[in-house]
């Protein structure tokens, strides 16, 4: 591996630091690398791999001013790329505005999300809540070759070389960026018109907006989305013709709100509302569908099917966990991580266009989430989910699951004890010529060997482990969301002797 430094942010994090989320697993980094040739400890890069595969994740560089969150971490994006046999890597932080202001004052500005606005140091600050620091941390998308890095409660979409995860600034989509709203995470990208499709919501109505970026970068189309409130939607699914959005009943107390709390209750007994939006419709044209009450974190893919569409995600059965006194202090506070608490399992709904009703049915007895699928099928009938599953009583991936929703069968890997996964993109082999020919990645976090891999499965033949495996130059921290790009899709890719001169390097 030839590997270098080539950067170190402050931190001022303590030696003795004992928060769960900021510890083992979690560990943030303060250093930037750059490695080329990859060492490969387990098999081979397959020759067909080609393209990067991102990762981004919440990586705290300062205390929290009271009380800190997984969520509030600091934007770090990982990036491992496949061409001809072999594999580079780069992480870099994302320069977000509120990151270099803090850098500069040498400790946190803003309140995070377990704390009060109030306690923030700035009256400035970004988020559906305000007063919050848009941590870019959340999502990682790539729209026209550039990869767009996210934040939970709304904020700036930051610009990414995909390649070296160099921030090259904000979206402006030509002038027409929602800067006084921002743009919620898991905007999504689809890669047969080269649209690039968001929401966004606040405590101000209407509450929520959608969205239409198209092929050339420019906003061509926002909407009002009215709500009966301030909801807290995380995100979206889109088919050929529409878009679907949500008003789930897990939302800040009313009585709370109005007296600065920021409280997130599950109201049961409120149904879950479904929005089908035709993808350049106008508020006029927005038809909700009621449906069981429940709060979906992530969706998988929509498609239509004759006059129905198809949703599948992860309903939770208990958005909600309460304390039940199970659990050391930590496993407690943060119950409502955990994928085994709130039961969350692959779900579906069918929206009938016709009759306006909704059916439901499960799809699997496991316990799973963040599921991924081959985006060359997304918005389309598609046959395989990959999800993680979880620890229990944590937020940590110790494997995952390739559910195939024909047969209702499921295929198994787990990291093993002790190691733990991002998620899981699917990259279609060079050629692909099925819905999974192609090769599952992700980056692991392993306690035992205090190192971090980058694995490689097959994404026909999970079971069967990896196919390659190769050592990065340090631990990485855990993380959430990911994608992958193919290098067609990446200007200088092919045209370059190598791939660190298709980076500049």
């Amino acid at each position: 591996m030839d590997v270098d430094i080539v950067g170190r942010m402050l931190s001022t994090l303590p030696a003795d630091d004992d928060h769960p989320y900021r510890t083992g697993p979690w560990q943030p980094q303060t250093t930037e690398w750059r490695a080329d040739d990859l060492d490969v400890v387990e098999g081979e890069v397959p020759a067909d791999l080609d393209g990067v595969y991102l990762r981004n994740t919440e990586n705290p560089v300062h205390p929290s001013l009271k009380n800190y969150h997984p969520f509030d971490g600091d934007g770090m994006v990982h990036v491992v790329g496949f061409r001809d046999g072999k594999a580079f890597y780069r992480n870099r932080f994302v320069r977000t505005d509120g990151l270099l202001a803090e850098q500069e004052a040498g400790q946190s500005l803003w309140a995070g999300l377990a704390e009060p606005p109030y306690l923030s140091l700035r009256e400035d600050g970004w988020g559906a809540r305000r007063q919050m620091k848009d941590a870019s941390s959340t999502d990682v998308v790539v729209h026209r070759g550039t990869a767009l890095t996210s934040f939970y409660q709304c904020g700036d979409l930051y610009r990414l070389d995909p390649m070296s995860a160099e921030t090259l600034g904000k979206a402006t989509w030509n002038g027409r960026f929602p800067f006084d709203w921002g743009v919620s995470a898991h905007p999504k990208v689809d890669d047969r018109t080269g649209e690039l499709l968001f929401f966004n919501y606040s405590k101000d109505a209407p509450y929520m907006h959608y969205g239409v970026v198209d092929g050339a970068d420019d906003l061509v189309h926002y909407i009002d989305v009215p709500l009966p409130g301030p909801r807290l939607p995380h995100d979206m699914a889109f088919t050929e013709n529409y878009v679907v959005l949500n008003d789930f009943p897990l939302f800040w107390e009313p009585e709370a709100l109005a007296k600065g709390a920021h409280v997130a209750r599950f109201h049961r007994d409120l149904p879950s509302r479904l929005a089908v939006v035709p993808r350049r419709g106008q508020t006029s044209d927005i038809r909700w569908f009621e449906a069981e009450s429940t709060y979906v974190l992530h969706f998988v893919n929509a498609y239509e099917d004759g006059d129905e569409i198809v949703l599948d995600g992860f309903y939770q059965g208990d958005p909600d966990p309460k304390d039940n006194g199970m659990g050391n202090r930590w496993e407690r506070a943060f119950r409502f991580l955990a994928l085994d608490r709130m039961q969350a399992r692959l779900h579906r709904w069918r929206l009938d266009l016709r009759t306006g009703l909704v059916k439901e049915e499960q799809l699997s007895d496991s316990i799973t989430e963040f599921g991924m699928m081959n985006g060359a099928y997304a918005g389309g009938a598609y046959r395989y989910a990959y999800a993680a599953t979880g620890k229990p009583a944590w937020f940590l991936f110790d494997g995952l699951v390739k559910h195939d929703l024909q047969t209702g069968t499921e295929e198994r890997f787990s990291f093993g004890d002790n190691v733990f996964g991002s998620e899981t993109a699917m990259a279609p082999r060079v050629g692909s010529t099925g819905e999974d020919d192609g090769y599952l990645v992700t980056l692991t976090t392993d306690m035992n060997d205090d190192a971090s891999y980058c694995v490689v499965l097959d994404a026909a033949r999970v079971a069967d482990g990896p196919v390659c495996k190769l050592r990065l130059p340090e631990r990485i921290s855990s993380g959430t969301h990911s994608t992958w790009a193919p290098g067609a899709e990446l200007r200088l890719w092919h045209t370059a002797e190598t791939a660190a001169d298709a980076i500049g390097l």
